[in-house]
C-alpha cells in the first residue's frame, strides 16, 4: 500500500492554496508522506493511501473543477480515507446561522463521495484579487455593510487542529 497523502485544492485568490499547505504541514509533523498539489495536476490516485481534496467555495458552491475532479476519481477516493475541506468568507461571518447553512454547500461532494471528515475554514478577503468587476462591487459594498472585513480571516489554529484531528483516520 502506498504511503503518501494528497492534500488537493481548487483556489480563485490563493486562501484555498495556503489553507491545504497548512494541512500538509501538519501532517507531515507528524511523520506522513505529504503532496500538496492542485486538483488540475492530479491523474492518478494510485500513488496516495488517503487523499484530503478541498476547494474555495463561489456562489455557495464548490468550484466546478473541483468537483469534476471528485467525479472523475469518484471510484478510487471510495477506496481510501478521503477528507473534504471547504474555505470561504461565510465561515468569517458573526452570524452563526449563515455559519451553519455553508454546511450545505458540502452537499454535492457528499453525494460523489462521503468525506470521513469534513472541514469549514474562512479565507482570505483582497479586493484587488476579485477578478469579475460586478463581484468584487458586490464584495465591496458588503464590505461597507459590515458583512465581511477585507483581510485574512483564515484560523491557522483551528486548520492545523483539523488536520492533526484526521491522522488517525488517515492511518498517520
Amino acid at each position: 500500500m502506498p504511503d503518501k497523502i494528497l492534500v488537493t485544492y481548487a483556489s480563485r485568490a490563493g486562501s484555498t492554496v495556503g489553507v491545504a499547505e497548512a494541512i500538509g504541514q501538519a501532517l507531515a509533523e507528524g511523520g506522513a508522506q505529504v503532496e500538496v498539489r492542485p486538483m488540475t495536476e492530479v491523474k492518478d490516485l494510485s500513488p496516495y493511501r488517503a487523499v484530503i481534496a478541498g476547494s474555495a467555495i463561489q456562489d455557495n458552491a464548490w468550484l466546478p473543477e473541483a468537483l469534476q475532479f471528485l467525479r472523475q476519481h469518484r471510484t478510487a477516493l471510495a477506496q481510501k480515507p478521503f477528507a473534504a475541506f471547504m474555505v470561504c468568507m461565510t465561515m468569517s461571518m458573526k452570524n452563526e446561522k449563515a455559519r451553519e447553512a455553508a454546511a450545505d454547500w458540502m452537499q454535492p461532494v457528499r453525494a460523489i463521495v462521503p468525506p470521513v471528515r469534513e472541514g469549514y475554514f474562512a479565507g482570505a478577503l483582497d479586493l484587488s484579487k476579485i477578478p469579475s468587476l460586478r463581484k468584487r462591487m458586490m464584495f465591496a459594498i458588503s464590505v461597507r455593510l459590515g458583512v465581511w472585513s477585507e483581510g485574512d480571516h483564515r484560523d491557522w489554529d483551528a486548520i492545523r487542529t483539523w488536520a492533526a484531528e484526521l491522522k488517525p483516520v488517515l492511518g498517520v
